[in-house]
């Protein structure tokens, strides 16, 4: 009797061993498992050093495109932030000119001392006013005897003029400006073009007339 009880009192011991064993054998397995598992996720150290150096490179090179911009905007805010008021300061030159042509065709005025002078202070205070324009990087654009360039003049006006290529500015109505590399304004021009022969006027008129 006492060896069947020493024998139950065993078998219960051996079970309990087994089944420890067994348990930790699973979750040893488990746990290579899972450090597989995370070997495969995670990266390695190499693979994390050039994951952050492209992040980094990409950092950088946002806050200089971010620099460049901000360079800039101040570039142009320090060479055009008076764009508007020169532009109405031009307004200035309009009126002197027109003030002397007005002054020119007064038939009461032609050929005194008083117009002569009176137009000399004019030429000095227009001068004075292109010196200062000048100064500050607005200058007068030059179109007599050029190509119209439309990026620069508008044509207000054709002239026949065989003696210059069509399209070439033979009047300026408007005197144009430029800011540094920027158009201020456009000059306003007259342009060549072919004289008109009367004979195929002529032609086109009594054609017309018969149809």
């Amino acid at each position: 009797m006492e060896k069947e009880e020493n024998l139950n009192q065993e078998n219960p011991t051996s079970k309990t061993s087994n089944e420890k064993e067994e348990a930790s054998k699973e979750l040893n397995d488990k746990q290579e498992k899972n450090e597989e598992v995370e070997e495969k996720i995670e990266l390695s150290p190499e693979e994390k050093i050039k994951k952050l150096e492209d992040k980094l490179a990409r950092t950088f090179a946002e806050m200089e495109n971010q620099r460049r911009r901000f360079e800039k905007e101040k570039d142009d805010a320090f060479d055009y932030g008076g764009f508007a008021f020169a532009k109405e300061a031009l307004n200035l030159i309009d009126n002197l000119t027109r003030s002397k042509l007005i002054l020119e065709s007064d038939e009461a005025l032609k050929d005194t001392e008083a117009l002569k002078k009176t137009l000399e202070h004019f030429d000095i205070i227009n001068k004075d006013l292109i010196s200062i324009f000048t100064k500050n990087n607005i200058r007068p654009i030059d179109c007599l005897n050029k190509k119209l360039d439309p990026n620069l003049h508008q044509a207000m006006m054709e002239i026949e003029d065989d003696q210059k290529e069509p399209g070439t500015i033979v009047q300026e109505v408007q005197k144009g400006f430029m800011i540094k590399d920027r158009l201020l304004r456009p000059s306003l021009v007259g342009v060549s073009k072919k004289t008109e022969k009367k004979d195929d006027k002529s032609e086109e008129n009594k054609e017309n007339l018969d149809k």
